[in-house]
């Protein structure tokens, strides 16, 4: 992955726009914290395969960035975004990772579902 370029990830979220495409999305810190310190509370998410039709999305922030996909119906999100890559598939992959390098988030898009 190659820190995060605004335009070239706009780039690739338009086209992915008005498509059916699958997305991946996770946020984590439980796997690096809890077992260090007892008291740190630990907490999550993750959909994988989530079929979407977006018919907006933007890149905002000064970096980290904040990523958002207009839906019918709200937004999907994910905020701190350090890196991206498009890789073999053609599938956009987002992630934020902390100060010392640990996924901290994922946002991801493909049109075929992800295995």
């Amino acid at each position: 992955m190659e820190a995060a370029i605004v335009e070239k990830i706009q780039e690739a979220l338009d086209s992915f726009q008005n498509k059916d495409v699958f997305v991946h999305l996770e946020t984590t810190n439980g796997a690096y914290a809890s077992h260090h310190n007892e008291t740190f509370f630990s907490a999550g998410a993750f959909l994988r395969n989530a079929k979407i039709n977006y018919e907006r999305a933007k890149i905002t922030g000064n970096g980290p960035f904040r990523v958002g996909l207009k839906i019918p119906f709200g937004w999907v999100y994910a905020e701190g975004i350090t890196h991206f890559e498009i890789d073999d598939k053609g599938r956009l992959l987002l992630a934020g990772h902390d100060f010392e390098g640990r996924l901290a988030v994922a946002l991801q898009i493909s049109e075929t579902p992800f295995e």
